[in-house]
This record gives C-alpha cells, sequence and structure tokens, in this order.
C-alpha cells in the first residue's frame, strides 16, 4: 500500500524520518509530495494512495474524488476543517486527527503572544505583569490544559469555560469553571481562545462577548480565524481604546486592525502554533502510527467523521 505525505508547508526532515520509519516497518511504501503549490500535482499525487498525511493542506470534494483508492486522510494536528468531511464519508474514506500533539507548542505561544501585549509590544515603554491576572480559557481541551498548567506557573487567577467539559474535570485540576461564556467574558481580564470553527463558533466571537471584558482586557485568539467577527471587534477596539487583540492568524482585515490600532494589535503573518520541531515531530509520527493502526487492525481512535 502506498502512503502518501502531501505537505505544502513541508514536515522536517527528523519528522518526515521518523514517519518513513513507522511507514517501511510496516511494511508500505512512503510517497513524498512537499511544496507542490499547483492543486493539480496534488491531483496527480493521490490517484494511487491508500493513506495521506497532511497539515493544513485542503483535502476537498474534488481531491476525494481523484483518490480512487483511498482509504484514510490523517491531519497531522488537531483542527481538520481543512478535510471535506462530508465527501469523505460519502468516499467511504476515514478522517483523523492528531489531537494533543501540538498542544504544548500553542500553549506557549499563546503566552509568547500575552506578554508580548502586556509589555506593550516591547516599545521601551513600562507595561503590567500577568501575575494576579485573571485568565479565561475559552475551550478547555488539549491546548486549554496547556494553557492552564502554565498559567499557574505565572501566578494567574484562572477561569474556564467549556460547553461539552464537566465542572468537575476543571476544577479537579485547580481551575475555576464558570457557568456561561458571558461570565467567563466578563470576569476576565485575558481570555485564550481554543475553540474549533464549526457552525455554532464561526462569527461568535464579537461585540455582545468582548464588550463584556474589564477595562485593559485582552483576546488571545490561537484557535482559528473565523471564529472572530472581525467587523465588530474593529467596531469594538474603535469605541474602547482599551482593549488589545493578539493572534496567530491573521485576519482577513489585518490591514485595517493594524492601521487603525498600533500597539494594541498583532498578527503573526502565518499560522504559528504549531510550528516548532518537537511538535512536527510529535504529530506527524503520530499520524503515521494512527495511519499502520488503521490499516492494520482497523483501529479509528481519533476518526472525527461519521
Amino acid at each position: 500500500m502506498k502512503i502518501l505525505v502531501a505537505t505544502d508547508k513541508p514536515f522536517a526532515k527528523v519528522a518526515v524520518d521518523g514517519i518513513r520509519k513507522e511507514i517501511e516497518a510496516a511494511g508500505y511504501e512512503l510517497a513524498l509530495l512537499e511544496k507542490y503549490g499547483e492543486k493539480a500535482k496534488l491531483l496527480e499525487a493521490v490517484a494511487d494512495a491508500d493513506a495521506i498525511i497532511i497539515r493544513s493542506d485542503v483535502i476537498d470534494a474534488e481531491v476525494l474524488e481523484a483518490a480512487k483508492q483511498l482509504k484514510i486522510v490523517v491531519r497531522a494536528g488537531a483542527g481538520y476543517d481543512n478535510v471535506d468531511l462530508e465527501a469523505a464519508t460519502a468516499h467511504g474514506v476515514c478522517v483523523m486527527n492528531t489531537p494533543g500533539q501540538n498542544s504544548n507548542a500553542v500553549a506557549e505561544l499563546a503566552f509568547g503572544l500575552m506578554v508580548m501585549a502586556v509589555r506593550n509590544m516591547y516599545n521601551g515603554t513600562s507595561g503590567t505583569e500577568l501575575k494576579g491576572k485573571k485568565l479565561g480559557i475559552h475551550a478547555y481541551g488539549n491546548v486549554g490544559r496547556n494553557v492552564a498548567r502554565i498559567a499557574k506557573g505565572f501566578g494567574m487567577d484562572i477561569y474556564a469555560y467549556d460547553a461539552f467539559c464537566p465542572k468537575e474535570v476543571i476544577e479537579a485540576e485547580g481551575v475555576k469553571a464558570v457557568d456561561s461564556v458571558e461570565e467567563l467574558y466578563a470576569t476576565c481580564d485575558v481570555v485564550s481562545l481554543h475553540i474549533p470553527a464549526t457552525a455554532e463558533t464561526k462569527n461568535s466571537i464579537g461585540r455582545a462577548l468582548v464588550s463584556r471584558m474589564p477595562k485593559g482586557g485582552l483576546l488571545v485568539n490561537t484557535a482559528r480565524k473565523e471564529v472572530i467577527n472581525e467587523t465588530e471587534l474593529i467596531e469594538l477596539m474603535d469605541e474602547r481604546t482599551d482593549l488589545k487583540y493578539m493572534t496567530d492568524i491573521m485576519p482577513a482585515a489585518n490591514e485595517t486592525f493594524a492601521s487603525k490600532f498600533p500597539g494594541r494589535y498583532f498578527s503573526t503573518p502565518k499560522k504559528m502554533g504549531a510550528q516548532t520541531a518537537e511538535a512536527n515531530i510529535n504529530a506527524g509520527i503520530a499520524a503515521a502510527k494512527q495511519i499502520v493502526g488503521f490499516l492494520k487492525d482497523g483501529c479509528e481512535k481519533f476518526r472525527v467523521n461519521k
């Protein structure tokens, strides 16, 4: 069987070596498609692939139609909104992600953005400290738990809201569980976003929530661009000159944010949450192991489509 690693943004060589070791030890063939640029090259490469490992690469209905032998797609990372799940199910293709492999990397980046913001973008002026501040974690999954762990070291007062995680689970880890997302924003000086982009969450972070934040509020987004209502956030930051927004997913309205809110807004040039050597290796090798487990034993532990 042929396992294709299709990454327009390639894995590090050490990660590819680890993937190759897992795949070839199982008796499968590994094929690499890196920095392919054009979709036509991806369509050609998937034609005889039995499995695909991707990163942020888009696997849509056209790709799935071209991949006649495809049995499984594994997204090396937590988010999988770059894969058309309905089309995959229609083609009988299993889709998995690799939850937890990038979590520490994303959490550390969130704190890098927080420190940068409270120290006024390192512009030489006097800032504030994170110690003693109230931190709100919006979604208490793998990344949220790592954010909580790091926040304890900073001496922050930690709160969390997650509609799908029981309060007793959150509070067992020394984090205060609030009853609503509105309460989280109204309570916390800093809110760190870790929600997925779904029909329910897209454009959900806007005026109604962010306006509740205390004076000097800081919103940090290392989740997904689509969850932010950019128009409302721009209007609100116009009105409230105390608010700051930091993100590693460049908004569609990046130029507007940057020009209107110097010193209160920052975006990395591209998504950087998982851009560490460790996360790169962990997610890639996990993806390879999951493919081997699926093909050999039918293991579907991390399946995300029906």
